[in-house]
């Protein structure tokens, strides 16, 4: 099999369907770079607060954002998030980072930008992306689209289980009341709403392995190449 520079595969889903694990199980069995957008709005959010904008100020962080190069590479099997040239693996999974993320990715410029960056990675590398509108937005032309979905009270499950591992206390039936206000958000949410992309595979891990839902995914990225 020989797939050329800039292969896409774009996996959408809601929250909770296994999009990142199996994002970068299939990256790493195909050599692609798995793309963890969400460290990307973390890395913006770490520049904004270095810069010293205020976050109430949209106008201050759409003229800022501009300036932020951010990019991914592999470098000894560890993904690398790099600002401007700097790695910044050590600060981006903070709980400031995270709540900056947050704040900065509610203005569209900030987003604007980012899809830019990510766009730009995807044609310069072969990319395995996830999200909630990549299929849709970010990588229109992707070779490879999966819709990736869950059922309500198998997200909230897995959310459970990953939540006792770490002794924390919590309610399955609360995780399933969020899970499912969450996908009405994203659903109707007024900027790229979550939806199938009309050319994406529907694939419902809800009876399914981390494996086996992997290794469709890897089928049908040998496939299209083939």
């Amino acid at each position: 099999m020989v797939i050329s520079m800039g292969y896409n595969i774009a996996i959408d889903g809601p929250a909770g369907a296994g999009k990142s694990t199996i994002a970068k199980r299939a990256a790493k069995a195909l050599g692609f770079i798995y793309v963890d957008t969400g460290a990307m709005y973390r890395a913006m959010g770490i520049f904004l607060m270095r810069e010293g904008v205020d976050m109430a100020d949209a106008a201050a962080i759409s003229a800022k954002c501009r300036e932020a190069d951010i990019t991914i590479r592999y470098e000894n099997g560890e993904q690398v998030v790099y600002l401007n040239g700097e790695n910044v693996n050590g600060v981006i999974r903070s709980e400031q980072a995270g709540t900056m993320a947050s704040l900065t990715s509610q203005n569209p410029d900030v987003r604007k930008k980012l899809v830019e960056l990510q766009q730009k990675l995807a044609a310069d590398a072969d990319v395995v992306m996830d999200g909630r509108d990549i299929g849709t937005c970010v990588l229109p032309n992707a070779q490879v689209k999966v819709y990736l979905t869950a059922g309500s009270k198998v997200r909230a499950m897995r959310r459970y289980n990953e939540l006792t591992a770490k002794g924390e206390a919590c309610d399955i039936d609360i995780i399933e009341k969020d899970i499912i206000e969450r996908d009405h958000q994203d659903m109707t949410r007024e900027i790229s709403p979550l939806r199938q992309a009309e050319d994406a595979v529907l694939i419902d891990s809800s009876d399914m392995t981390i494996e086996e839902v992997a290794a469709q995914i890897i089928a049908l990225a040998k496939k299209q190449a083939d």
